[in-house]
C-alpha cells in the first residue's frame, strides 16, 4: 500500500500584510486572503499529484478573527484526502499581531483540486497524519466528501432555474 504523509505536502509561508491589502474597515480584504490561500494552497495538491492540477472547490470557509496593519499571516496548508483525481487541500491561516506577539486562528477552510490529465489517478491508498489535528482531519474526510456531492446535486439542480 503507497502512502504519502501530511507533512510531505505541507505548505507554510508568511505574509506581512500592507497597506494596499486592507479594506475600508481596515482589515485585510477577504479577496486578497483568498488569493493568496489558492494560490498556496495548489501547491500542497501539486506536492501529492506532481502534475498540473486546478482549482474545483472551496468550502467550509469560516473567517474567524479579521487581521490587522500590524498582523503578519502564517498560512498552513497540507493534503488530508484525495480521490482518484481530487485532492482535499486543508488550510489554516494564523495571524500573528507584531507589536503583542498575540497569535490566532484567522482563517481556515478546504480547498478541492483536480488533477487536469483525466487519465491520471493518484498514486497512494492512504495520508498518514503527524498531529492529532492531521488526524481529525483525515478521519472525517469521507464526511466531508458527502457533504460536497449533496452540495454539487443541490447545483446542478440550482443551474437549472438560472438563466
Amino acid at each position: 500500500m503507497a502512502t504519502i504523509k501530511c507533512s510531505d505536502t505541507e505548505v507554510v509561508t508568511t505574509h506581512r500584510i500592507l497597506g494596499e491589502d486592507l479594506n475600508e474597515h481596515h482589515t485585510l480584504f477577504g479577496g486578497r486572503l483568498l488569493s493568496i490561500v489558492d494560490a498556496e494552497a495548489s501547491i500542497a495538491a501539486a506536492r501529492l499529484a506532481n502534475r498540473v492540477i486546478v482549482t474545483a472547490a472551496m468550502d467550509h470557509v469560516s473567517f474567524s478573527h479579521p487581521f490587522k496593519l500590524e498582523d503578519v499571516l502564517e498560512m498552513h496548508a497540507y493534503v488530508t484526502g484525495f480521490g482518484k483525481r481530487s485532492i482535499e487541500v486543508f488550510v489554516k491561516v494564523m495571524g500573528e499581531h507584531l507589536l503583542t506577539g498575540e497569535r490566532f486562528v484567522g482563517f481556515t477552510c478546504f480547498m478541492t483540486f483536480v488533477v487536469a490529465d483525466h487519465e491520471y489517478r493518484v498514486p497512494f491508498d492512504q495520508v498518514i497524519p503527524s498531529t492529532k489535528e492531521q488526524e481529525y482531519l483525515i478521519a472525517t474526510y469521507q464526511e466531508r466528501q458527502k457533504l460536497r456531492q449533496a452540495s454539487r446535486d443541490f447545483d446542478r439542480k440550482l443551474s437549472e432555474h438560472i438563466n
